[in-house]
């Protein structure tokens, strides 16, 4: 074997030539046996950003990260293999609930998603994040129980481990600390190798937009979902991509285990907030329809609306937490494992009028400032804090009425947050029609 320089694969790249998939693998394996630094990791990522990759280079990509370690075996699990199906989200302030809200609702439904997702990165959270906020649930399980948790449950949420898909975990790591987290050919990677590891039969996937997402325009985000689905078909993975606007946060809270009372309040049969339970069902529909679990989108549609009402997704979802190791009683009292923050107090819009704008990214960033988020990958969260009952863009307000709740660490971050969000309101006379949340779709079904 010819000795092995990552350097001159970096420099290749950063003089824009074409990399073979054999100097892509070697690289990635570079990176599994220490032979590749975080600086050269960085360096290849900032080369990658800088002047992309061609489709076939981003599919090679996305299959030696798939090979860094375990490709999940379903055979002998008794588990249909046309109905492991995998849903996932390119990110956007808040929306993290909606995988949490799915997953256990197409599980009811019949279908078996095994998700390896990831933390928050930037001003969006991570389904991640709030798989961890609690208490004793497995983010980074054996591959073995990960396998049986699906089987058991009909999904589970979890994070990168040593075995699936390790080289994603160190280039997810130095892409959050070196502005390379929009790239699109590594956006596209890191996702899809995590799901073809998981070893699923189709994807449905979520790509936002907006001034919550990373994709601030709709151009943009199609040029992300016309590069997923170029790879996807490379690598013979069917999929389904809806467009969301994402100008607003996703749902009605932001904090890990305050967006976990939102999801185990909605499968309960309580508030569903419009936007997400729109997405929901859009979302489970298409993926009962990819599954051939129902012949039309108003037959899954119907199928997953049922589900939802009889409480058998809230079972799915308590089922899911038990087999990760978490509380037996947590959908039932999850009050007894999220305990409150010191300062819970809200904050009172300026003005009388309507919700014209909400600053999504703006929000988001002011939650990283009370701990919700990260500054750095290595950061810890604080678990409690974030905010409640916030408002949407055709909202009617008055002034002192709150334009959400803030769950704070101490007064000195509620004032800081406050002054933030309310900045990043804007209330004005004429209320605003409301925008459709899925504005597109592109498929590999086509």
């Amino acid at each position: 074997m010819s000795l092995f320089l990552p350097a001159q694969v970096i420099r290749a790249k950063r003089n824009q030539e074409i990399l073979s998939d054999a100097d892509i693998r070697r690289f990635i394996e570079g990176i599994g046996a220490g032979e590749v630094s975080e600086a050269q990791i960085g360096a290849f990522t900032m080369a990658c950003f800088l002047n992309g990759m061609t489709p076939q280079e981003t599919a090679a990509l996305t299959l030696a990260m798939r090979d860094s370690g375990d490709v999940v075996d379903w055979s002998g699990s008794g588990i249909a293999p046309e109905t492991i199906i995998d849903k996932h989200s390119t990110g956007g302030t808040g929306d993290e609930n909606v995988s949490l809200i799915v997953a256990p609702l197409v599980a009811a439904c019949g279908v078996s998603m095994p998700m390896i997702s990831a933390r928050g990165l930037g001003h969006t959270g991570g389904e991640v994040d709030l798989m961890e906020a609690m208490p004793g649930v497995a983010i980074a399980p054996s591959t073995e129980m990960f396998r049986q948790a699906v089987v058991s449950a009909g999904a589970a949420i979890i994070g990168p481990t040593p075995r699936l898909a390790p080289a994603d975990a160190a280039i997810y790591y130095v892409r959050d600390v070196t502005a390379t987290v929009e790239s699109i050919p590594l956006i596209t990677a890191s996702i899809l190798s995590k799901k073809l590891a998981a070893g699923v039969s189709g994807l449905v996937m979520s790509v936002n937009y907006g001034s919550g997402a990373f994709m601030p325009t709709y151009a943009e985000a199609e040029v992300l979902t016309q590069s997923l689905i170029a790879v996807a078909r490379i690598a013979g993975l069917p999929m389904v991509a809806p467009i969301v606007e994402m100008d607003e946060i996703m749902g009605d809270a932001i904090g890990s285990r305050l967006q976990l009372r939102e999801v185990i309040d909605f499968l309960s049969g309580g508030k569903q907030e419009s936007r997400i339970r729109a997405l929901v069902i859009e979302i489970s529909a298409e993926i009962l329809v990819m599954v051939g679990l129902a012949a039309s989108k108003d037959e899954a549609t119907d199928l997953a609306e049922a589900h939802l009402a009889d409480g058998s997704a809230l079972d799915r979802f308590q089922r899911m937490v038990t087999s990760l190791g978490g509380p037996e009683d947590l959908a039932a009292n999850p009050y007894a494992y999220f305990p409150a923050a010191p300062i819970i107090a809200p904050l009172p819009s300026p003005a009388t009028g309507f919700v014209e704008k909400v600053d999504a990214y703006a929000v988001g960033i002011a939650m990283v400032g009370l701990g919700a988020g990260r500054k750095l990958a290595s950061d810890l969260l604080d678990q409690d804090v974030g905010l409640t009952g916030m408002v949407h863009i055709g909202d009617a307000i008055s002034e002192g009425e709150p334009l959400c709740i803030l769950h704070c660490r101490s007064q000195a971050d509620f004032d800081t947050a406050a002054r933030a969000i309310t900045a990043a309101i804007a209330i004005g006379s004429t209320k605003p029609d409301r925008r459709p949340v899925i504005t597109g779709r592109l498929s590999t079904l086509v």
